[in-house]
């Protein structure tokens, strides 16, 4: 069944059962898009689940309301085990299939939309596995928003490995971030000149910054891209 372009709730079946969608969809068509259409696909990933992380989640829900008032259809999915979504967490590799179905699903349903991928935390890092192998498939996303990337060993203890470079994604890292240390974010990011746009003073949840993460990530995927 084809996903929902309405506004709420919405699934559809993935390797490990339904995966729950949540639908933010623009009330208008966007200004400035060819033939009066939505700017394009933005699908947002939540923080990690085992922390109560879920797709209702303060910054993907923030994220998600800015991109839709700005003319973006805006997908949330829950990871496996959250909310709707079954499955057991697999620590990013099931969740990076789940995603590549949903992107799939999406291109299919709104043919010729750019797809944008936005992550936050765990979610950054779900989302820069399925950027990495859209690029591989040839089928690249537009554009790649990221904040709160982990790389390595965590604060929680978790493990974190990143592969390649995506040049043209935009890596968002607070300076003080608690969770995940800006000095092992740079020395990952360093060999590969990847990249990275530090908040100053902010922390992993980008407490008092949020307003700046917003324009950030709808700066870039502002970008001019038809």
């Amino acid at each position: 069944m084809p996903i929902e372009l309405r506004s709420g709730t919405t699934s559809l079946d993935g390797p490990a059962g339904a995966i729950q969608l949540i639908v933010d969809a623009p009330a208008e068509p966007a200004q400035g898009a060819p033939g009066g259409l939505w700017r394009g696909i933005a699908v947002v990933a939540h923080p990690q689940p085992l922390l109560g992380g879920s797709a209702r989640h303060k910054i993907p829900h923030l994220l998600a309301r800015a991109l839709q008032q700005a003319g973006w259809l805006a997908v949330r999915p829950n990871f496996r085990g959250i909310g709707g979504s079954q499955g057991d967490h697999d620590s990013g590799f099931g969740e990076t299939d789940d995603l590549l179905v949903v992107a799939a699903a999406l291109r299919a349903r709104l043919p010729g939309l750019p797809l944008a991928l936005v992550g936050f935390s765990f979610g950054a890092f779900v989302q820069w596995r399925v950027a990495r192998a859209l690029a591989e498939r040839g089928e690249p996303a537009d554009r790649v928003a990221l904040a709160g990337l982990p790389t390595g060993e965590v604060a929680a203890g978790r493990h974190y490995e990143l592969e390649g470079s995506l040049p043209d994604a935009m890596i968002v890292h607070g300076e003080h971030d608690e969770e995940i240390r800006l000095a092992a974010l740079l020395d990952w990011a360093r060999p590969q000149s990847q990249p990275i746009v530090v908040v100053p003073g902010a922390d992993h949840f980008f407490s008092g910054r949020l307003p700046v993460l917003r324009s950030l990530v709808l700066a870039h995927l502002s970008t001019r891209m038809y």
